[in-house]
């Protein structure tokens, strides 16, 4: 009796344990499901947000580019026809947007810009991602443009923009996904001369002081202390897509250095650092920008026909009289722009012995300048503006002689420009009464002599070997502005 009550038990112990191991066995296998069906939603919500960024950036370099899309402001399509008091901006009342889904309205004042966004793979488009396609579909919005103005170095006006762009990933398969992004572009009006000398060449040495050479800053509206502006051991701040090189005892930047790059060691051609050199100091540290810095080419008119070369003797005075300007012989020679809206053309100006080129408040278009032995350039009054073609390269700008004097005593970098467009050279000499800026994104440009240059200057290379000054006027921080890059940030997402 009480061993059939035991075998009893045991049989219903035995059939318990076989009901908990079939409870486990099932519950791992719903968790095995579960884990695969989850691992499945994360790959193809990771994957279907992959395809909305896409979207974006396409979006976005649609947008960027002037081939595919013109900006506001261009013939029958002048900027004064948007409301740009509101966000986003509105033109017939409608918000302006450029879209490829169905579920968003497209209203775009040019119709070839948003037929190019439909058909160019910018609005919509897919991309693969082992056996899957994930598709895009995209749509841009003007949130603002609060500002037309001409850049630097320009003679059109454009804009400054702010879109918010939304693109829809998706994917159908047995299991669907939907996954949106998205991201806000723009772009800022941003003062041209931000550094007391920029280099936008992205190798080594593109910035290169020697010999003592330093940089400081000054106001150019505070009053004058003995007739010189009163310096600052700061805000002499230095910038470059490439590398600072230093060297000599004195060489000092009084202010930061701006650059993609890091570290600081020996630069070499496969591995650019931000600075490199035995000795010198840079008191503000490196500043690591996000991105290379590009500065519009300028705008230059064409140059005039007239040479005038003087030695010891100025040219002819019919020649002087025909190029707008006057001869005192052996020593002076004026030129004061003579045709209509301030501005005279000549080709060649190259002045040695001891004969000095006096200018007259006016835009100078000319080929080249040279400037040597005991002649100077001298300003009588101001503005002067030069426009450098350089047609034939090699040095394009001389001032290697008595140098640049405004007589004027006007310490206003904006006073005296110069623009050049090519990749020659700008030689420069300062001065006690140099003040001036030069804009020059491509071309190589160099200081000699230890005297001051009181301004800025951008270029593609720069050597100050020959401890010249440089001083930064904190004034062009809040003038002579530029488009600066378009940006993408503000990313958001959300998966349906």
């Amino acid at each position: 009796m009480n061993r059939a009550r035991q075998k009893g038990i045991a049989l219903i112990l035995t059939l318990i344990l076989l009901f908990v191991l079939s409870v486990m066995a099932v519950s791992l296998m719903f968790i095995s499901q579960t884990e695969t069906w989850s691992s499945l939603n994360y790959r193809l919500t990771s994957q279907v947000r992959d395809g909305a960024e896409a979207g974006i950036n396409s979006a976005a370099s649609f947008i960027v580019n002037p081939n595919t899309y013109t900006e506001p402001g261009g013939a029958g399509d002048p900027t004064t026809a948007y409301g740009t008091a509101v966000s986003p901006v509105t033109y017939g009342g409608n918000p302006v947007t450029l879209s490829a889904m169905s579920s968003q309205p497209s209203y775009y004042p040019v119709s070839s810009v948003q037929t190019a966004f439909n058909t160019s793979g910018a609005g919509k488009g897919s991309i693969t991602a082992g056996n899957t396609t994930i598709n895009y579909n995209t749509y841009a919005t003007l949130l603002s443009m609060p500002q037309t103005f001409k850049p630097f170095g320009s003679t059109s006006n454009t804009t400054v923009q702010t879109w918010k762009i939304v693109s829809e990933g998706s994917i159908s398969t047995v299991r669907n996904a939907k996954v949106q992004v998205s991201a806000i572009l723009e772009q800022h009006r941003t003062p041209t001369f931000n550094y007391a000398a920029f280099a936008t060449s992205a190798g080594c040495g593109a910035l290169n002081f020697g010999g003592g050479g330093h940089t400081n800053s000054y106001d150019s509206t505070a009053a004058l202390v003995g007739g010189l502006p009163a310096s600052s051991n700061s805000f002499g701040n230095v910038g470059t897509n490439g590398n600072l090189t230093t060297g000599g005892s004195g060489t000092t930047i009084n202010g930061t250095l701006s650059t993609p790059n890091t570290g600081v060691g020996t630069c070499s051609a496969g591995n650019v650092d931000a600075w490199s050199g035995s000795t010198g100091t840079v008191t503000g540290g490196l500043v690591k920008l996000p991105q290379t810095v590009v500065y519009p080419v300028p705008t230059i008119p064409p140059a005039g026909t007239v040479d005038i070369t003087s030695n010891s003797s100025c040219p002819s005075v019919a020649l002087m009289v025909t190029a707008g300007g006057t001869c005192t012989a052996g020593s002076i020679m004026t030129l004061a722009p003579a045709i209509a809206n301030g501005t005279m053309s000549l080709h060649t100006l190259s002045l040695t012995g001891n004969v000095d080129l006096h200018l007259a408040a006016g835009t100078y278009n000319i080929d080249s300048l040279t400037e040597t032995g005991q002649t100077a350039l001298v300003l009588d009054s101001v503005p002067v503006t030069l426009n450098v073609t350089g047609s034939g390269g090699g040095t394009v700008v001389k001032l290697t002689g008595g140098g640049l004097t405004n007589t004027t005593g006007n310490f206003d970098p904006t006073t005296f420009q110069i623009f050049y467009a090519g990749t020659g050279t700008v030689s420069l000499m300062g001065g006690a009464q140099a003040v001036g800026l030069v804009y020059a994104p491509n071309a190589s440009y160099s200081f000699t002599g230890g005297a001051n240059w009181y301004g800025a200057v951008i270029g593609a290379q720069m050597t100050d070997m020959g401890g010249a000054a440089i001083h930064y006027d904190r004034r062009l921080q809040n003038e002579d502005f530029t488009v600066g890059p378009w940006m993408l940030d503000s990313f958001t997402w959300k998966k349906y």
